[in-house]
């Protein structure tokens, strides 16, 4: 191993005229190190050495133009963190409330624990949760012989039980893999071997003529379609919301807004976590906190891997816009380069849905969508609307995939801290893999914690929220007479109700800002984007939390949706002396005196 990887280094040394060095740790982590011209080769380098055999896991601390994914703890946020006194004491603390630390929240609920969440974001499913295309894959697209094949196979098959529990939407339709031309003739075939490895059921080829009977707006006719009809389709932040309300109904603390800058450890034991609102304890640590998994890691003193944030940019468009209902690759770029593939599919809420890409970056916070990334997602999706242009998509966003270099989920306890257990690299399939994950979790929870004690009233159903729009006629006049709020259209597009939004701002995971109300009850979703419901929502919010308008935020500490009142901001102006002077400065402009009418 070590002489494959200096001749692996040297040789990325010398094409780069870079000074790179490598340290191989007695664990068989290897650790990078040095400056190099541009992230490609840093991450391209990354890659090749995790590839050698025997090696554990790759930390890429090198460096590209003085910036690096290496963690810098920051002193002065833990010691004003410590300074707070304790905010609350736990036997387990869960990093990061995505689908995979609620998920685990809501799986231990069920046991006689007390279990703290804490997510640095001021709402659940912030992450890749919410970033995502909600398609619950089959198991056919990741390597054979992986953890990640292994768990999405069995997280797929629990996720019907799931959702009968939880009451969030699920669709098991399948999904296609298809080839036109002899440049795409692989890609069935390659999805069916990994599956037949892999052991998903129930695939099988089928014809073109039964696939364009299945998929009626599809007028291409395919050469080769592979049918597997165990994928399904949520929307990640809604299966999310519902796990974290159920671990909520069952006991569990959440607290938002709440970031972990530092872990407690004496003498290899954890003792519990530092955060910007104070010290929590615990004695136990599970570490699911997404792309800053490797960081918390760190500050535990146990870090054997680097995530690098591998961004994707995925399109929404109207509902209105015709094309298929399950999930089917899109048309190849010229280059495999930046993409896992990417196609085209109608997320369970109607809207159709390209993409995503692929692209290695450096910054774990850039959810930027870049114009290349469009020029991606249109050409992908081109084999189903050739004619479709960039004025069509009502939504873009991006999502940052929490990637380790062996390309493989981390669960495992740690081998050298005492309380502390890693929940790391999962990016696709890990929606997919959610409640396999859990289930895994629990079950190193039990080896860490010694036999735990069920709870005799553990509740495993969420109640079903109302969703005015899909009851009955008959359903909805009740409502109304019960409250008339639910007569009260306040986002059109999308035809939510005053009460709707009412319920969300006052259940067990309080949604308090807005784009907390768009995850819960999709209003602002629609082609207008909130243009015309947006003013009605902060007044609601406003009223029923008792925050002023200008504390009402959008998401996060920095987004206010307004400043202040017009008379705050302008009281003590004299309104005669300044439209005079508009008035002359207009006059000014078009060339005209003080006097001209």
């Amino acid at each position: 191993m070590v002489k494959r990887l200096q001749k692996l280094v040297a040789k990325f040394s010398e094409a780069s005229s870079c000074s790179i060095s490598a340290t191989v740790r007695e664990d068989q982590v290897v650790v990078l190190e040095g400056e190099v011209l541009d992230w490609t080769t840093a991450d391209e380098l990354a890659h090749r050495v995790a590839k050698i055999r025997d090696v554990r896991n790759v930390i890429n601390h090198l460096s590209c133009g003085g910036r690096s994914l290496a963690y810098i703890p920051n002193k002065e946020a833990i010691a004003k963190g410590r300074s707070l006194g304790v905010l609350d004491e736990a036997d387990v603390i869960i990093v990061g409330a995505g689908v995979i630390g609620s998920g685990i929240a809501r799986e231990l609920s069920k046991y006689k624990l007390d279990i703290v969440v804490l997510e640095k974001g001021d709402d659940v499913s912030q992450g890749a949760s919410k970033a995502n295309n909600g398609m619950i894959h089959p198991g056919n697209a990741v390597m054979p012989r992986t953890l990640k094949a292994k768990l999405n196979v069995e997280g797929n098959a629990m996720y019907g039980d799931w959702a009968k529990e939880l009451h969030f939407e699920f669709k098991r339709l399948g999904t296609f893999a298809l080839s036109y031309d002899k440049h795409d003739f692989y890609i069935p075939w390659l999805v069916w071997i990994a599956g037949r490895l892999n052991k998903v059921p129930e695939m099988r080829f089928i014809s073109p003529d039964n696939f364009l009977e299945m998929e009626k707006d599809m007028h291409t006719k395919p050469r080769r379609v592979l049918y597997s009809p165990t994928a399904a389709y949520v929307d990640g932040y809604e299966v999310t919301i519902a796990l974290a309300e159920n671990a909520v109904m069952n006991g569990a603390r959440f607290h938002l807004s709440s970031e972990v800058v530092d872990v407690d450890v004496e003498d290899g034991i954890v003792k519990g976590v530092v955060t910007n609102r104070g010290l929590v304890k615990g004695r136990l640590v599970i570490n699911a906190a997404g792309i800053f998994a490797d960081e918390i890691a760190a500050m535990a003193g146990d870090q054997f891997y680097t995530l690098h944030p591998r961004k994707g940019a995925i399109a929404i468009f109207d509902k209105e816009m015709k094309g298929p209902t399950r999930a089917l690759n899109g048309k190849l770029p010229t280059t495999l380069r930046n993409t896992k593939g990417g196609g085209v599919h109608r997320t369970v809420s109607g809207n159709p849905l390209w993409g995503p890409n692929a692209v290695e970056i450096l910054d774990k916070t850039d959810h930027s969508v870049q114009p290349e990334d469009l020029d991606y997602v249109m050409g992908s999706g081109a084999i189903v609307r050739a004619d479709m242009k960039r004025s069509d998509i009502i939504a873009c966003f991006a999502g940052i995939r929490a990637a380790d270099y062996k390309e493989d989920f981390i669960i495992e306890r740690s081998r050298v801290v005492q309380g502390f257990i890693h929940v790391a690299g999962i990016q696709s399939p890990g929606l997919a893999a959610a409640p396999a994950i859990a289930k895994m979790v629990e079950g190193l929870v039990k080896e860490e914690l010694g036999e735990l004690s069920r709870k005799d009233d553990w509740n495993p159903i969420r109640e079903k929220p109302v969703v005015f729009s899909r009851l009955s006629p008959k359903e909805q006049d009740r409502l109304v007479s019960e409250n008339p709020s639910y007569g009260h259209i306040v986002c059109r597009c999308e035809t939510i109700s005053e009460g709707e939004i009412v319920d969300a701002i006052n259940r067990p995971i309080p949604a308090v800002t807005f784009d907390a109300i768009k995850r819960r009850v999709r209003a602002t979703m629609g082609r207008c984007q909130g243009g015309f419901c947006g003013p009605r929502i902060l007044e609601i919010i406003a009223r029923e939390t008792g925050l002023r308008p200008e504390e009402v935020k959008k998401q996060g500490p920095n987004s206010s949706i307004v400043v202040g009142t017009i008379r705050e901001r302008y009281e003590g102006i004299d309104c005669r002396k300044t439209e005079a002077r508009f008035v002359s400065s207009m006059a000014q402009e078009m060339g005209e005196s003080d006097e001209s009418p």
